[in-house]
Order: structure tokens, then sequence, then C-alpha cells
């Protein structure tokens, strides 16, 4: 979205800017010129903190804030893994401190921009300064629209008695606790509960997203709603402050004629074999390059593909294991057999790619690519038949629009903006289920029935895939409901 929603608004001709810190690197960029330093206060010090420019590309302006906090675990780290009791802690210092910086910036402008548009927990402590503090009173001229793209991380910290809490960061703010405690635990700062309280609009990144979030989360049927913080969003919504915009997707270029099976299999072996080179240890290449060998020469039937991050969110149903010990994933290479493979692309959470690496080792049919590839993704985009994505929640999504955009239809759970993009049986296969279990049996069996199609009716598999590529999720039409519901426009 902070790539492509700004050159969408670029476009309706509005000008744009967008802030990020460097992280140690990102001013080092080829075509970056320093553009002036700004004294910013934190933890009751001075930093000077080097603002840099790139040159306007599609009318958006880039703006990197330098510093050596936001560097400080190491160049080029966005997130930290941090301490297991202390969770949050070095990533929500650097965002507290980006924060402080963004405000000083924008703060120093000689003419205010109409609308600052904050994304997720990392920006939220803006919004408390914008409020709270006195030396930043401008930005209250400022329209300040939110984003949410996953509530579920929230990075709530102590509001003091830590060297990483709301007091030790802005020691002057004169806050008022209702605005920015979190709901259930009293002595902390919620940054997401105060942006959603504190923002002028509230955006969620899918329509279906903005009222999920509004419902208890509920574990036993397997529901992720606000997970905390629906009231907050209920008294949004019904002040009007709430709205859903789907996140968009390119359609710019032609997707290409289909890659050939031994090409595919050939891009596949190159990438696996750099990764090893780049870490040996890892048992997941040389499992992967074994399986890959012992592939057919020709394509069978299926090809099965699934791209996305090893993470709760993505892999819960993949991995749900049965009474009989047996996985989803397991189920559904074994119902495919060998008419069939399944291509997997993805990392994340260790303890996930742990699983999937013993799942990999028992079937034969699953090619697990430990990593992530762009130049792996577009070809296993177009390439496949059917593309999986049974994610327990889903704000929006993008790997099923691309997927769909390839002329590859895709099996999902009906949550999110995978409810709001994929119709069942007319552009994909959507589940659904009273429970993790259920959901997982459901999943299976949509992908049984999706496959079951498509060699019985040819005909309606072919209308399916067509009608798949010939959605439209474009950007230009986001960037329209963003200015008219979140920014105030027309």
């Amino acid at each position: 979205m902070l790539r492509d929603l700004p050159l969408a608004l670029g476009a309706a001709g509005w000008q744009v800017a967008v802030v990020t810190p460097s992280y140690g690197s990102l001013h080092r960029l080829p075509g970056a010129e320093r553009l002036a330093s700004l004294e910013v206060d934190f933890r009751g010090a001075g930093h000077t903190v080097i603002a840099w420019q790139y040159p306007a590309e599609g009318g958006v302006q880039n703006i990197v804030l330098d510093h050596e906090l936001f560097a400080k675990h190491g160049r080029g780290l966005i997130y930290v893994g941090g301490e297991p009791q202390r969770p949050f802690a070095s990533d929500a210092d650097k965002f507290a401190f980006f924060s402080a910086a963004a405000a000083a910036w924008i703060n120093s402008m000689e003419q205010l921009p109409d609308v600052v548009h904050l994304h997720d927990w990392h920006t939220a402590f803006y919004l408390l300064l914008r409020r709270f503090s006195e030396r930043y009173g401008r930005l209250k001229e400022v329209r300040t629209v939110f984003s949410i793209h996953n509530l579920s991380y929230q990075g709530i910290r102590p509001l003091r008695g830590d060297e990483s809490s709301l007091e030790e960061w802005y020691p002057d703010l004169d806050y008022e606790a209702d605005d920015v405690v979190d709901p259930r635990y009293h002595d902390c700062v919620n940054p997401m509960a105060a942006a959603i309280r504190l923002a002028d609009r509230i955006g969620a990144v899918s329509p279906t997203y903005a009222g999920e979030i509004c419902e208890p989360s509920n574990p036993d049927t397997g529901f992720i709603g606000g997970e905390g913080l629906e009231n907050e969003l209920l008294r949004a919504r019904a002040e009007g402050k709430l709205s859903g915009v789907l996140n968009g997707c390119y359609y710019d270029q032609p997707i290409g004629r289909r890659p050939g099976w031994q090409r595919l299999l050939g891009m596949i072996e190159r990438q696996l074999r750099e990764w090893r080179e780049r870490d040996p240890s890892r048992e997941e290449h040389e499992l992967a390059l074994e399986r890959l060998a012992a592939l057919p020469k020709r394509r069978p039937t299926h090809v099965l593909t699934s791209i996305g991050r090893l993470v709760a969110q993505k892999a819960t149903l993949l991995l749900h294991q049965f009474d009989n010990g047996e996985t989803s994933l397991q189920r559904i290479a074994d119902s495919v057999g060998r008419k069939g493979v399944i291509i997997l692309l993805g990392s994340g959470d260790p303890e996930l790619e742990q699983r999937m690496l013993e799942i990999a080792r028992q079937v034969p049919n699953l090619l697990f690519l430990h990593g992530y590839s762009e130049t792996l993704a577009a070809p296993l985009y177009r390439g496949g038949d059917l593309f999986l994505m049974p994610s327990s929640f889903e704000p929006c999504g993008i790997s099923q629009m691309l997927a769909m955009r390839a002329a590859q239809p895709c099996v999902v759970h009906g949550v999110g903006g995978l409810r709001d993009t994929v119709q069942d049986e007319i552009t994909g296969f959507v589940f659904d289920g009273d429970s993790p279990a259920a959901q997982a049996d459901e999943f299976v069996k949509a992908t049984a029935r999706a496959l079951q199609l498509r060699i019985e009716d040819p005909v309606a598999w072919q209308r399916i895939t067509r009608a798949a590529a010939s959605q439209r999720f474009d950007w230009a039409a986001s960037a329209r409901k963003t200015i008219r519901l979140l920014y105030g426009g027309k």
C-alpha cells in the first residue's frame, strides 16, 4: 500500500510525499539528496535527524529520515526479535522516535499538507504528539487519517517503569490516560487503540475487514475480529469515522504466456542453488533439490501453488492436524497423488518453518521452497493451476489478486478481503467453517471440489479461469475511495 497507493494518488492529481525511517541504509541509495536537518526531542534530550529526498517518481516525493537510532540493531533491519518478556520493546523505541521525527518534519513545513496518512501502530505515536504536545501545535490543523492493515499487531508497551515506555520516550507529554491506555491493561499504552481514538478518519483495508474488527474475536469459532479493540472501533463506526477501502492491484502489464514445465523447474532449481550457496546448512534447500529432481519431466495434471509468509495467520489451516494425525496439506497432497504437485514458497516463523519441513519430508509431491523470491513468484502465479490461500483471517490480501490476475483461480477462506475479491465457483472457490477444525476440513473439501471440476467440466473451469483474470481491483478505484471516504474529497 505504501508503494502503490501514493502512485495512484499522484495519478489522480495529488501531490504526495512518503516519509520513512532510513533503517541505516535507505538514505545511501543512489540519487539521495540531503534536504534538511531537524532537531527532535526524544527521551528528554535533543537529537539531530537528517532528512533526505529522492527525485519524485509518478508525482510521489520520497523523504527518508536518518538517525543512528533507526539502525541500532543493524543496518537495513526493520524489525528485531527482542526479548520474549519485552515484546515490541526495540521496535517500539524505533517507531516512537520516528513518530517524533515525522512530527518535527511536518510541523516545520512552511505550507502544511492537507492530509497526513498514517499506517498501523508503527506511526500511531504521531497522533499522541499531535494531540498532547505543545511542541507540535500546528499538527492539529491537518486532517489525520489512520489505516489499519493488521489489527493483530498493536505495539503495546508500558506507560512507565521501562526503558521502552511512553513516559521514557516523551517525558514532558501531558497525556490523558483514557486516550492512550490499552482497554485490557491499564498500565500500558496501546498505540493502535490511541490512533483509533484520536485520528480524524480510520480506514481498514477491505470493507469486510472493517466489519469484522467491530466484533470480538472468538478462538472457539476461529473468528479473528477486533482483538480487544472492538469497542473502540464500534464507537468510531458510530461516529462515521471508520471506512473499509479495498487495496488494489496494477493491471498495466500483459500476463504473458504460461511458463513451460521444464522452464519453471529450471527457474526453481537456479533459485534453490543460489539459496543453498548462501546458506548451505539449511536442510530445506537440499530436500527441495532432491524433490525437484524426482518430479516428472512432463507437467503433472494438477499444479497447486501457495505463496506467503509462514505465520499463524497464513499457515494455521494449512498445517491443521486432524484427529488421525494428518494435516490439511497432507490430505490435499494425498488426494492429488501422483497426478499433482504442490509448490509452496514462503518463510517466516521458525516453528512453522520446521513443521512445514517435517511435512515436506513425508510428502513426496510437496515442494517446499523456503524463502521468498520475486523471480519465482511471478512464474508461480502464472504457472499454477490452483492457488491455495486458507488464511485464518485476511485484512485484504494481495496474493489472491496476483494469482487471479495471472488467470489462476484461488481456494480462499471467506474472510476479510478474500471474501471481497473471490466469488465461489464464479471467480474461484470459497470455504467457511464454524471452528478451526471445521475450516480446515472445508478447506480440504473446497480444494478437492475445485480439482474435480477442473477434470470433469473443463468448460466450467475455463469460465472460472477467465472470470478470475477479468477481475479488476485497481489502485485507481482505491485512490478515489480513499480521497472520498478518508480525505474528505470528492
